[in-house]
């Protein structure tokens, strides 16, 4: 049973709150605890959410929104955000990782990259005074898009015009072993080319995958090659031991007309795919030894998200908590059903 319990540890899932529908913060922490996940990120500090979350075992990312970031490279606002947003719930409530920003380094608002590395530095010096660095790491939430380059995986490089700061932020990562997250979407590239990539391999089901031709390292799975693409482009800019930690991904179960995929099969088969790889432990072909940690992306469907239909269909649960599509996740809670804890376990102890 170890191996089941340190299998799943490396799995997290996104709470949106685009909604106006969704359950009370208490509800959503009974139904984390009955899914037996034990990491999730929100995308801001919501109170509600932070002293719901105190003293349960659920670890917990917090965001510091885009809109901040100015304001916080001046470090007495980075102590007082900190002293404010962090201080009071902490250690009740287990907040793990900062966010500062999310995909500051393609958002359409090009003066934030600016503001990025001073409101990263400014928060963890916040922390250190008031003790919780060592509890706490910081980082932000990179978009696929930040790679001018991603296939084959060793080709992996980043965009020239952000390889300045990309440099200040690695150095900042790399003195403070903090990981370097990404938003990796597989479906984005099957959408955008779904005559030119195989469904199979995108969606983690057998196939006969890809080999990468310079490292000769085989990929099956679109995923693990976009988080090595990722690690190669770290390289490139000299930093080897900074751990990548992909911060969502996900599959929407509906779309319009013109978003292929989008489905609740192929919902359902990337993360319940992504499930059982979490439950083997495994890493990508480029660190197979390193556990890769993943946090799915959605937990709910979130009605007010603007955009595509898809992207108000990330949820593997409805608003009401009850599941968009059965992913396997229920497996987890619910030992009575036989087949599901079998195949469950019998991949843990692989």
């Amino acid at each position: 049973n170890y191996g089941f319990l340190r299998g799943i540890k490396s799995l997290g899932i996104n709470y949106g709150q685009v909604g106006n529908n969704l359950p009370q913060p208490e509800n959503v922490l009974d139904l984390l605890i009955s899914l037996k996940l034990t990491k999730a990120r929100i995308y801001d500090t919501n109170p509600q959410i932070l002293t719901a979350f105190s003293n349960s075992n659920v670890e917990l990312i917090v965001t510091v929104e885009n809109q901040m970031l100015a304001v916080l490279t001046d470090p007495q606002q980075a102590l007082q955000w900190v002293s404010t947003h962090i201080k009071p719930y902490f250690p009740a409530t287990r907040i793990t990782g900062i966010a500062v920003g999310n995909e500051v380094f393609t958002d359409d608002d090009t003066t934030l990259l600016a503001y990025l590395v001073p409101a990263v530095v400014n928060i963890h010096s916040a922390l250190a005074q008031l003790g919780l660095d060592r509890y706490i790491q910081v980082s932000t939430p990179n978009s696929l898009a930040v790679l001018a380059e991603s296939f084959p995986p060793s080709a992996g490089t980043f965009k020239t015009e952000v390889s300045g700061v990309m440099s200040q932020f690695l150095h900042f990562l790399s003195n403070t072993k903090s990981p370097f997250w990404i938003n990796a979407y597989p479906y984005f590239a099957y959408k955008d080319k779904p005559d030119d990539i195989p469904l199979d391999y995108v969606l983690f089901k057998p196939n006969s995958g890809m080999v990468d031709p310079y490292t000769k390292l085989h990929y099956d799975n679109m995923l693990y090659a976009q988080v090595d693409a990722v690690i190669f482009a770290i390289a490139r800019m000299g930093f080897n031991e900074i751990e990548v930690r992909v911060s969502e991904t996900g599959w929407p179960s509906k779309g319009d007309s013109d978003e292929v995929g989008a489905t609740i099969e192929n919902a359902a088969a990337y993360n319940k795919n992504i499930l059982r790889r979490q439950l083997n432990s495994e890493g990508t072909p480029l660190r197979p030894n390193m556990r890769l940690e993943v946090y799915l992306f959605a937990l709910f469907n979130e009605d007010l998200k603007p955009g595509p239909t898809s992207e108000r269909n990330y949820g593997l649960f409805q608003p009401d908590c009850t599941m968009a599509y059965n992913v396997g996740l229920s497996a987890l809670s619910s030992p009575s059903t036989p087949s599901a804890s079998i195949s469950l376990t019998s991949s843990a102890t692989k």
